[in-house]
């Protein structure tokens, strides 16, 4: 009894005809093929290359019209020597870059991990070719059918559609999305990190706090005088390193003798030279930790002065960093306002600024303007 060819049928024998050259294909001309597989080793390497520049200056034109004059060299070579599978991998990377470079959609790592995915298989089939072995294990089908509808796609549908390409051939993520992952992983790890430093810095200053009744809630209202100040003046030091140097910029302090660091008045050399050290210590421990260079520099230099009579290493006001420079007035003035507390609070905040301000040749004059507004509007609430 004779079969009828059904219309599904027919479909189907046409596809699977139509990829012979990437399930079986036929050696038609050895001679051509080995010449192919040459001149594919000379021409992938120069996509290799210009690749890799194009995945540093993604608008470059004329290195697009290079990979898209090689890409079609490849492909009249693979039509030429009648390598056809090499031809059908290479249309649809040709079609993406005739459209990459009339700008009708633009590059993306993700764009170059799969033209660079099809060269390798360009490469891998090539190779089976040439030594007689199957071809079957690289998926050449479902590569072409990905191709084309990476060629196809909008710009907005192109990293998925590629993404799917990749994982789909190579049974892997892309590395463009595992680095975007890892560096999402990396960054909460980071801030995690971060919030746990700041922690313990807090509970260093808090410790230093219970020395003296004196200090009691000195860390906070430094902390949110400062933090004031720093948005006032439109945010010009990292919020997160000057909230660390306010923690730590007087916990060195704890490391001398409080015979030196509670008593007032006058101080012999020997004294002074012994609390000039103070900021040092702390900025050591910063120095040695990741992530708080910048916070470090803070605290070491805090009472340095623009005159260059401060310590500990007598900085002039140009190499003195901004939140140094900051935080100096802000110690300042709470250090005024425990010195004239018992006149009130109101009497000590006018006392505090008014010393501030007078003070011209010990405070950087950029933030004396921030630092009064702030006060002021304390003042006012």
């Amino acid at each position: 009894m004779r079969a009828v060819l059904t219309h599904y049928d027919f479909e189907s024998t046409k596809i699977m005809l139509n990829n012979l050259p990437l399930t079986n294909p036929v050696i038609h001309d050895p001679e051509a093929l080995h010449d192919f597989a040459d001149a594919l080793t000379d021409r992938a390497v120069d996509i290799e290359r210009d690749m890799a520049r194009l995945s540093r200056e993604p608008s470059n034109r004329v290195l697009m019209a290079d990979i898209f004059r090689t890409l079609h060299n490849i492909k009249g070579d693979a039509s030429l020597c009648k390598v056809e599978g090499a031809s059908m991998i290479a249309h649809p990377i040709e079609s993406l870059l005739s459209r990459l470079r009339s700008a009708e959609v633009f590059y993306t790592p993700l764009l170059g991990e799969v033209i660079m995915l099809a060269v390798d298989r360009l490469e891998l089939l090539t190779e089976a070719l040439v030594a007689g072995k199957p071809v079957s294990h690289l998926k050449l089908v479902e590569l072409v059918e990905g191709l084309d509808r990476v060629s196809l796609a909008s710009q907005a549908d192109l990293d998925a559609t590629a993404a799917q390409v990749i994982e789909l051939i190579t049974g892997f993520q892309p590395q463009a999305n595992l680095r975007t992952s890892l560096k999402l992983s990396m960054q909460r790890e980071s801030e995690e990190k971060i919030a746990t430093d700041l922690q313990f810095f807090r509970t260093l200053a808090l410790q230093l706090e219970t020395r003296s009744p004196l200090f009691e809630g000195r860390t906070g209202r430094i902390q949110q005088l400062a933090l004031d100040t720093n948005r006032m003046a439109g945010n010009p030091v990292d919020a997160i390193q000057l909230e660390a140097a306010v923690y730590m910029h007087d916990v060195g302090m704890m490391f001398l003798p409080e015979a030196i660091w509670f008593k007032g008045g006058g101080m012999r050399d020997e004294k002074k030279a012994i609390l000039y050290a103070h900021p040092g210590f702390a900025a050591g421990l910063l120095e040695r930790m990741e992530n708080w260079k910048s916070a470090a520099q803070m605290v070491l230099q805090h009472h340095e002065m623009p005159d260059g009579t401060g310590y500990p290493c007598k900085l002039m006001e140009e190499d003195i960093c901004a939140g140094a420079k900051l935080l100096a007035i802000v110690d300042a003035f709470e250090s005024v306002m425990q010195k004239h507390n018992r006149s009130g609070h109101s009497r000590s905040v006018l006392r505090a600024v008014a010393e501030v301000n007078a003070c011209n040749k010990q405070f950087a004059l950029e933030w004396i303007e921030p630092f009064n507004k702030v006060i002021r509007r304390m003042a006012e609430n």
